[in-house]
């Protein structure tokens, strides 16, 4: 199914050219054309991942390869329902380029199986790969919210308000936003690690191991719940939230690929957390 995946990522490209076109020309039909681009490069992405899926006869999520372009669909995925609930019209053109490069990324990949085949025949290994991955899209997704933020007040702070002042949502929408993003991806994460503990037990025998991939994914987790708390008790808002938003994904970004290719684990490539 690779000339589906192939496909799917010239859509992506395509929709973010046009994402880019509307920031600099501000048409709604190149907004709109984006976002159906959008989700035809989703439906031809599902296809191609039930096709791998069906293929390997597990989740297509053994190698780099799989695990890149399952990161670019539940990014784009996420972005979708996002857009749609906030209508961020310009958050497109910070998630298409993000998906698009995924997705470049994924196809460079080897694609030869990079762990047993049976480890991946579990629904608990299901349940944690996907909600770990939706809620690290929505950390993702968070973390653009905060560059956008950061942006806008810049603009609105300037003393002339310059190209992206007309363009960008109310700081008050992006800020709701990108706290409704930490809350998904918090909770979505939460239940993955939950469900990461159970198939650890099932098949390693133990419930922790103090694996890299392990601990660093609980820094992380710790990191949001604290940005979290500091909200809901302290009322961290605006800049500093945003500027956290930033730092939490860089920590991910960490433990997504620093741990896989810096430290040893039983983990290997196959999962985010």
């Amino acid at each position: 199914m690779e000339p589906v995946f192939i496909i799917a990522t010239i859509v992506y490209m395509f929709s973010c050219a046009c994402y880019f076109g509307y920031l600099f020309f501000q048409k709604d039909r190149l907004q709109k054309l984006a976002a159906a681009m959008m989700m035809v490069g989703v439906g031809l992405h599902t296809v191609s991942l039930v096709a791998c899926g069906i293929r390997a006869g597990h989740f297509p999520v053994n190698n780099l390869h799989e695990t890149l372009s399952f990161t670019g669909w539940t990014i784009a995925v996420v972005f979708l329902a996002f857009a749609f609930k906030f209508k961020l019209k310009i958050l497109g053109i910070y998630a298409a380029p993000l998906i698009s490069l995924t997705m470049i990324v994924a196809y460079q990949m080897p694609k030869a199986a990079a762990q047993n085949p049976q480890l991946f025949k579990s629904w608990w290994l299901a349940a944690h790969i996907v909600t770990v991955f939706l809620g690290n899209a929505a950390f993702a997704l968070a973390c653009g919210l905060g560059v956008l933020y950061l942006l806008q007040e810049g603009a609105i702070k300037g003393k002339t308000r310059g190209f992206f002042f007309s363009r960008l949502p109310s700081l008050a929408l992006l800020d709701t936003a990108g706290y409704a993003c930490i809350v998904v991806g918090f909770s979505m994460v939460t239940i993955g690690l939950i469900t990461g503990v159970v198939y650890a037990k099932a098949v390693w025998g133990r419930f922790w191991s103090w694996d890299p991939k392990e601990v660093w994914s609980v820094i992380t987790w710790l990191f949001y719940a604290a940005l979290l708390h500091e909200r809901l008790t302290v009322g961290w808002r605006g800049k500093r939230a945003a500027i956290m938003a930033v730092i939490g994904f860089g920590v991910l970004l960490f433990t997504f690929f620093g741990v896989n290719f810096l430290l040893q684990g039983h983990h290997g490539t196959f999962t985010a957390m």
